[in-house]
Parts: C-alpha cells; sequence; structure tokens
C-alpha cells in the first residue's frame, strides 16, 4: 500500500501534516507510541478532537491543543490569529465543552513586522471575545531569519463537561448535518496565495462555533446527538470516514444536499480539486438521532454561523462513505491521502 511505502520513508513530506490518511498513519505510527496514563478518560490514542481527563468531583476536564501554520498569514475572512483561536475554541466545542481558556505561543521570525503582530493578536483577543473566553497565558519566541516562515502559532484550550461527545458513536438510523457551506477556507486560502483572479472574492468560513454547536446540543437533549467532528484538515471525506471507521457504520450522503457556495464549488471544479477534500474552519458534522434532527437543524440554523447547515445523508449498517450522485448513481468518498491543498491551518 502507498501509506505503508509513505512511513517507510526516511523523511517526513507534506502530505504526513496534510489530515488524510498519510497523516493518520504517522500519528498512529509514531506520535501515539507516547505513553498514555489517562485512565478512564479519553487520550492520544483515541484520536479525537481533544482528551477528556476525569476529574475526582465527576465531570471532565476537556484539554486540546493544535499548531497553526497558514500561509499567506492574512486572507480574505481571516488571518492566522482568528484561525488559531477559533481552531482551538471549535476542538474543544466537538467534545462538547464549552471554551473556559486558551493559552497562545507565538514562534516568530526575526524582522516579523510589529504592525502585523499587533493586528494579529488584536484579531485573537476579537475572536475569543465572541465566544466569551479569553487568553490567560502564552509565550513568545523569535528565532533567525529563515529559520520559519514568517510566524508559528501554538493555541491550547481547556473547557469542562458531564459526559464528553465522541467522533465515534453514529448508529445506523442517525442522520448527519454540516451546519454550512462545504471547502470555503482550503480554497479561499488557495486562491490568495496564488493570486488567483476570481470574478468574486472567495472567502473563509474561519469563526469559533461554540454557540453553534451548543444550540444543536441543547435542542437535541440528552442522547440526541451520536457523534461530532470539525471537517478541517481533509475536508469532509476525512472526517466522514474517520467517523465511519470508529464507529463501524456506512454513512451515505446525497451530492444534491451538500450546502455549497456556487463561487467555492466553480473555482474548485477549475483548479480540479473535490471540494469534499478541502479543509473548513468554521463548519462541524454532526450525527443526530433522526427523531430529533429537524430540531436541531432549526437550531443550528437560528445562529450566526448555522444559517447554512443541511441534513446531507443518513447512517447504515456497513462500514464505508458513500456518494449518492445527482444523476442517481453512488460512488465511494474515500480518505484523501492529504488535503490537496496545503498550508491552509
Amino acid at each position: 500500500m502507498l501509506t505503508d511505502q509513505k512511513m517507510r520513508d526516511k523523511n517526513v513530506n507534506l502530505l504526513h501534516g496534510a489530515g488524510g490518511e498519510l497523516m493518520n498513519a504517522l500519528i498512529a505510527d509514531v506520535l501515539t507510541k507516547i505513553r498514555n496514563k489517562n485512565a478512564g478518560g479519553i487520550g492520544l490514542e483515541s484520536l479525537d478532537d481533544g482528551a477528556a481527563i476525569p476529574l475526582a468531583s465527576g465531570g471532565y476536564l476537556i484539554l486540546t491543543t493544535d499548531t497553526h501554520v497558514v500561509k499567506p498569514i492574512f486572507f480574505p475572512g481571516g488571518d492566522i490569529g482568528r484561525l488559531a483561536v477559533s481552531g482551538t475554541v471549535n476542538d474543544l466545542a466537538m467534545m462538547g465543552a464549552a471554551p473556559v481558556a486558551l493559552t497562545s505561543a507565538i514562534v516568530l521570525e526575526d524582522g516579523f513586522e510589529m504592525s502585523d503582530l499587533r493586528t494579529i493578536v488584536a484579531s485573537m483577543d476579537k475572536t475569543t471575545q465572541e465566544v466569551d473566553t479569553a487568553i490567560v497565558t502564552g509565550d513568545t519566541k523569535v528565532v533567525e531569519k529563515g529559520a520559519l516562515d514568517q510566524i508559528i502559532i501554538n493555541t491550547a484550550g481547556i473547557g469542562f463537561v458531564n459526559k464528553p461527545s465522541r467522533d465515534c458513536g453514529l448508529e445506523p438510523g442517525n442522520v448527519i448535518i454540516i451546519t454550512g457551506t462545504i471547502g470555503d477556507h482550503g480554497i479561499a486560502v488557495l486562491a490568495k496565495r496564488e493570486d488567483f483572479n476570481f470574478r468574486t472574492e472567495l472567502r473563509s468560513d474561519v469563526a469559533p462555533i461554540w454557540h453553534t454547536v451548543k444550540a444543536a446540543l441543547d435542542a437535541a437533549g440528552p442522547d440526541g446527538i451520536t457523534a461530532m467532528k470539525d471537517p478541517t484538515r481533509g475536508g469532509v471525506a476525512s472526517a466522514l470516514n474517520d467517523m465511519a471507521r470508529k464507529s463501524g457504520v456506512e454513512i451515505m450522503i446525497d451530492e444534491e444536499l451538500l450546502p455549497l457556495n456556487r463561487s467555492i464549488q466553480a473555482a474548485a471544479e477549475m483548479l480540479g480539486i473535490d471540494v469534499l477534500a478541502v479543509a473548513n474552519e468554521g463548519k462541524a458534522l454532526i450525527g443526530v438521532d433522526a427523531e430529533r434532527a429537524d430540531d436541531v437543524l432549526d437550531a443550528i440554523r437560528g445562529t450566526k454561523y448555522g444559517r447554512k447547515a443541511a441534513i446531507i445523508g443518513e447512517v447504515k449498517q456497513g462500514q464505508k462513505v458513500l456518494l449518492r450522485t445527482a444523476i442517481g448513481g453512488t460512488r465511494f468518498v474515500d480518505a484523501p491521502l492529504g488535503d490537496p491543498v496545503p498550508r491552509v491551518c
């Protein structure tokens, strides 16, 4: 298999960090070998959106961390600062936890413009205010010019929850909801990076979506939501395959139900990119009990970042992801080896 061959290579390459099968293989074969003492919780080996650490007083502390290397660092709809905060808030949200506090570690290249740094920090602060949290501690390092590409930001976050949400709880009969349009972030960043001139400006969807997720959780009730995952690197295709594999189910999605921004779709087709494999930074895939699906969808659509949410498919017996095409056929939706657009988050 290609994945096996790549894992035998001597050097890491860009695909190993691009959110697809090669990144999963790298994590499983190398990074999860770290000793895990999180007894009774959700740890590194689960490859979920965060860790769940059981508390003696009851409930769980949710902890997540992410590092951001987007290029360019400013793009339509956001910047690396908004991306860093949103990514961490959304990982906490996928575990069902409100963001209590965040950390920020910034590595800068010698010569980085101070005005750009001020803009990025202000963006981070504004984004945290959207979800009523704050960055409470951090670290800053500066390295020699040429040692990195301008700036790297690591953010970590904590939250608390009585029962963590997982990405592995789908059951036959569930429906799949996505909270908005697909592929906006990856295509927008690529267009800016490569200076493509499209008739309409393409904008990233980057946003902290805790309030959207909370609305879904409240509408669903205690057991109405069975699984959640944000389709970042590797896009919807990678996220759905993860959910199906971990849950031991088949997911059938319908092409005609997918919410798509027409400009993003046209750009993706022009570039020969499958929009299902492109990163999103302000969306969630949610598995919902069918009886609660309409209530959950209405609740999501009532939030700022959920207005274009849609039910896109259903869960069945099996263990694969299929797409029912607009012309009536069916095709496999495979997990990509890596996101076709590198350096987007």
